[in-house]
């Protein structure tokens, strides 16, 4: 199997601009009907209908819906050739309302509907992971012969699609996604990033041979680790074998719904948008389709005047592995660091002795009748009071952080954490024996400051930089150049505003440090908000402490609570995907890292739910079938008692928990 150390020359990464500035990566300028897409154009917004595809009236209402929320390009499903050839009537009714909208036709099994489309549409998008393969989850090894064999199949069924473009002007996307490798691909390079990478460059060299360059690339993934790692890598291989620079589709696959699937889009888009790369993105929510559009130009409009950021010191040579995950070696300082999950820190400094109740918002519940505490899933390892001690003593293993300034005053010295300032640690002469909290920015980064640091220090980083992702990880890097192990909390401190908007540039600003291994722990900080009202305030605080858990779940790194893997939907699917997602996380989301997948089709089964525990598939109509991995263990289920059949199939494995059993009743 192909090792990635073999393939990248790890002392030179190109994948990136600049580590500390926002720079986008140029790309080829790709034909797409009337509106280009790479180069110097915007970086455009696509979506994907939901109504079947021979409902042509049906297609172009919600075409329109998408279009008027901010949709540039529309992806259609076309699974045969009936829906091919059923694209040319709704274009030509969209056409007629004056929609010009460039059209894309989604294909996976079928090469002649994608031959048929290519001839009516502006764009194709094929899979190579099953264009031309039928996966069967086989494991083979393939010789040097095989293997060439295999391509040449490939060339036999892919060249035809590649010389109808050309003749008709058609663009193309070559989609690689996560969960559909072919087992060829997986043979030789695994269930990889390089794996995701291969597979499209298979089918990218032979466009090339051929003379077609009207190419779009993508490699989606559930995974954002993955989803990352796998873009990056592509465009370093690009670089490596002098190929264009083809522009990038982005997108995180089954991000899933509502804040989950918002703050997971985030994460894996956002991640890149800040490495400068990506030319149209995609917000994959298993919602309507006209409410990912407005979420994407959120996400966008964060970078029209990121050039404008104060200077950052360069990151010359970069001591991170941006292709595989590696979290930064820290030693440990109480339960912070080292093996230790990424820890959570909740803002109560706003909060006075009088609105103080409990601390249901961070999810911590006091239950009166048995004067005891009980802790949920998204319960807050550290609270920070600021100035306003908290009036009663805290569930057992919650430590209360005070600034510098009160603690020193506190007759719980043991029990309440110090907060200092870069200057007020070098000048103390009282610390805490076994945990110190230091807020720093880059000015603290000198040798006062490195010598005064000791075995009991946690570094809280911070940044009034507008450019915080860049400003964040060149603080993280002062650390690496000196070699200094001491954990750190992720800070970020934000104006009020709405929560969605909240959930996307937190998860972009931290998650994407996340994501390579940065940070030991997230501090959300309400300090900005200034709310008068008792409850919003409160409600504000639990936004921002249910956001911090959503972060981490979505980056990979603190599983927290169920996972849902859903498709968004489109024409091939086979029951109501919001309905039965709603469904099944509601009899569900108590299970703590438990993955689920829910897929409305085949084509987005077992595949797509790449690493889910399990799996509820639509195979027929009113039939689902339902996975144990990637292993299908009950084939037609009636959909009336899937669900049941799913939660039976969780409590067989030993991993089912009661409701009652996690509030402590």
């Amino acid at each position: 199997m192909a090792d990635i150390h073999n393939v990248i020359n790890n002392s030179h990464w190109n994948y990136c601009n600049s580590l500390t500035q926002y720079i986008r990566r140029k790309s080829t300028v790709v034909n797409i009907g009337d509106l280009p897409m790479g180069g110097d154009y915007p970086i455009r917004i696509q979506s994907m209908t939901t109504v079947d595809t021979m409902n042509t009236s049906g297609s172009v209402e919600q075409c329109i819906r998408m279009i008027n929320s901010g949709c540039e390009y529309i992806r259609i499903t076309a699974p045969s050739m009936s829906e091919a050839q059923n694209l040319a009537e709704i274009k030509k009714e969209l056409k007629h309302r004056g929609y010009h909208v460039p059209l894309i036709a989604d294909i996976h099994f079928t090469p002649n509907a994608a031959e048929l489309a290519a001839r009516l549409v502006e764009k194709v998008r094929i899979n190579p992971g099953n264009y031309v393969d039928k996966k069967k989850f086989e494991t083979k090894d393939y010789s040097d012969l095989q293997y060439e064999q295999e391509l040449n199949r490939i060339r036999e069924r892919f060249v035809p699609l590649i010389k109808i473009c050309k003749e008709y002007g058609t663009a193309m996307r070559i989609g690689t996604n996560h969960g559909s490798l072919s087992d060829r691909i997986l043979s030789r390079y695994g269930d990889t990033p390089l794996g995701m990478v291969e597979s499209a460059l298979e089918f990218l060299r032979l466009c090339e041979e051929y003379n077609y360059y009207n190419i779009v690339l993508s490699m989606k993934a559930s995974n954002t680790q993955v989803m990352v790692q796998a873009y990056r890598l592509l465009v370093q291989k690009l670089e490596d074998e002098k190929l264009k620079a083809y522009p990038l589709h982005l997108g995180v696959t089954e991000a899933g719904e509502g804040e989950d699937g918002r703050i997971k889009s985030a994460v894996g888009i956002g991640t890149l948008l800040e490495d400068g790369l990506g030319d149209t993105i995609r917000v994959s929510l298993t919602e309507e389709p006209e409410f990912e559009a407005p979420v994407a130009k959120t996400l966008l409009a964060r970078y029209q005047n990121r050039v404008s950021h104060k200077p950052i010191h360069p990151i010359e040579n970069s001591l991170i592995n941006p292709f595989q995950y590696f979290k930064r070696e820290t030693v440990e300082v109480a339960n912070i660091g080292a093996a230790n999950v990424p820890r959570v820190i909740a803002d109560l400094s706003q909060v006075s002795n009088l609105a103080y109740k409990d601390l249901k918002n961070i999810g911590q519940h006091y239950m009166p009748l048995t004067d005891k505490w009980s802790m949920t899933d998204l319960g807050a390892d550290y609270v920070f009071s600021g100035d306003t001690p908290i009036p009663f003593m805290l569930p057992n293993g919650v430590k209360e952080i005070q600034n510098f300034t009160t603690w020193q005053h506190t007759d719980d010295k043991e029990n309440k954490i110090p907060l200092f300032t870069a200057e007020e640690f070098i000048s103390a002469n009282t610390r805490h024996a076994v945990l110190n909290l230091i807020r720093v920015n880059y000015k603290a980064f000198n040798n006062d400051f490195y010598t005064k640091l000791d075995a009991t220090c946690v570094l809280l980083l911070t940044t009034h930089n507008d450019h915080a992702l860049a400003a964040l990880r060149r603080l993280t890097h002062y650390l690496l150049e000196q070699n200094i192990k001491i954990p750190i909390i992720l800070e970020r401190n934000y104006e009020a505003m709405p929560a969605e908007d909240l959930q996307l540039f937190a998860a972009t600003d931290c998650g994407g440090l996340l994501i390579d291994g940065l940070g030991d722990g997230i501090f959300l900080s309400t300090a900005n908000a200034n709310y008068t009202d008792k409850e919003t305030l409160l409600e504000y605080i639990k936004t921002l402490n249910n956001l911090s858990f959503g972060i981490l779940q979505a980056a990979r790194t603190r599983m927290s609570k169920t996972e849902y893997i859903s498709c968004p939907s489109c024409g091939r699917t086979l029951f109501d995907l919001q309905e039965t997602t709603a469904m099944i996380r509601k009899r569900t989301d108590h299970l703590k890292g438990i993955k689920i997948g829910i897929m409305g089709c085949i084509v987005n089964g077992p595949g797509e739910m790449a690493d889910a525990d399990y799996g509820y598939v639509g195979v027929g109509k009113d039939k689902i079938a339902l996975y144990r991995g990637q292993n299908v263990v009950k084939k037609a289920v009636n959909s009336l008692h899937a669900v049941d059949e799913l939660i039976d199939l969780i409590k067989e494995d030993g991993k089912w928990i009661e409701v009652a059993e996690i509030v402590g009743l």
